[in-house]
């Protein structure tokens, strides 16, 4: 009895990988082609976190600008703790308001993600990000495109600017490993 049982569960672990293997399950997934530069991607978006999203099943980050990651804590007027990663999604979901995104691609980054300026209702989300204080001009790729809105959130205090944030480039090379 043990041994037909055996060979039953043996027949049924067969069959199932000849019909995964013949429909596909087991292949290795297809490599995209980079798009070319200057590319645009239209769509709906779906945040990721507050300098990245995904447009028209592309993975996008938002170019020359960069966000406090999404596990990211800063520390408010008050001194307290908050979630300033989370805000900043939060503050590029309001942005997009729902609307359709209309991306441009810039270039590629190390994660193969495409880096794009990205506008809804005609605004550029990464300055609205870095003026809104839940972003900062990522000078060394934007060649400081961004730096006049930094300078006016910091001035004005909004966002991560009204108290103490840890660069996320640097919380990114401690934190992320």
């Amino acid at each position: 009895m043990r041994a037909r049982h055996f060979f039953l569960w043996i027949a049924i672990a067969a069959a199932v990988s000849f019909a995964a293997q013949r429909w596909g399950r087991f292949d290795a997934p297809t490599q995209r082609a980079p798009a070319e530069t200057g590319t645009p991607i239209t769509g709906r978006a779906k945040i990721i976190d507050g300098d990245s999203l995904e447009v028209a099943g592309e993975r996008i980050r938002l170019f020359g600008i960069d966000a406090p990651e999404g596990r990211q804590q800063c520390r408010d007027a008050k001194g307290e703790d908050y979630a300033c990663g989370r805000d900043a999604a939060r503050i590029l979901t309001a942005l997009i308001g729902g609307r359709p995104v209309s991306c441009t691609l810039v270039t590629h980054d190390q994660y193969a993600r495409d880096v794009a300026t990205c506008e809804a209702q005609g605004h550029d989300l990464g300055e609205a990000m870095v003026r809104a204080g839940y972003a900062r001009d990522y000078a060394r790729h934007s060649k400081g495109r961004y730096a006049a809105a930094e300078r006016d959130a910091r001035a004005a205090r909004r966002g991560i600017w009204a108290g103490e944030f840890e660069d996320p480039a640097v919380w990114r090379k401690r934190e992320i490993r």
